[in-house]
């Protein structure tokens, strides 16, 4: 039988901004009509399609659960084909324990010149470039540009931010709604 994920397991909740595209391979005549997978255990997301670009502008958000930060995620672009199969544009992993370990610093909110963490590019990870991961309205974020593989060009801007869960809030929600009368 499948595990089902419980509450106690998951860490929180991480938003992937797909923010745009660049110098994406052209996969039809003269562009590509691109979308972007995220996959992560079992969690599968995507975004919508951008007609006729190779570079898309998607500022699309992603909600993914965080249950396993060792793994990266896994990121995908594909060219959607009316007829056919969708040919693949390249994909990259986001390695997104450096995230994962600045949001346990338990940091308060810094002024956004502060870089919290640098993370520079190599064989290792997919980075196009270094990593900043600090705070924007008084957030944590993450601005990644990932170099894609397996495909003659292009990179994905994405950014990275936490969505806590407070587990007494939860809590408190659920009791609420057991006061309301509501059932289930």
């Amino acid at each position: 039988m499948e595990s089902v994920a419980r509450m106690e397991d998951l860490l929180g909740v991480l938003r992937v901004k797909v923010i745009r595209g660049i110098n994406l391979a052209v996969r039809d005549h003269h562009s590509s009509d691109p979308y972007v997978i995220l996959k992560w255990g079992k969690q599968k997301l995507k975004t919508g399609v951008v007609k006729k670009s190779v570079n898309p502008e998607w500022n699309e958000e992603l909600t993914l659960c965080v249950l396993d930060p060792s793994h990266p995620i896994h990121l995908s672009v594909y060219d959607k084909d009316i007829l056919g199969r969708d040919d693949k544009m390249g994909n990259a992993d986001i390695d997104v324990m450096p995230f994962i370990q600045a949001v346990r610093m338990g940091l308060q909110n810094l002024p956004e010149s502060v870089i919290v963490k640098n993370i520079i590019p190599s064989r290792t990870n997919s980075l196009a470039e270094e990593s900043k991961i600090h705070f924007r309205d008084g957030k944590l974020v993450q601005d990644i540009a990932l170099r894609l593989r397996d495909v003659e060009s292009g990179e994905i801007e994405l950014q990275l931010n936490w969505v806590d869960l407070p587990p007494t809030q939860l809590h408190e929600r659920r009791h609420h709604h057991h006061h309301m009368g509501h059932h289930g």
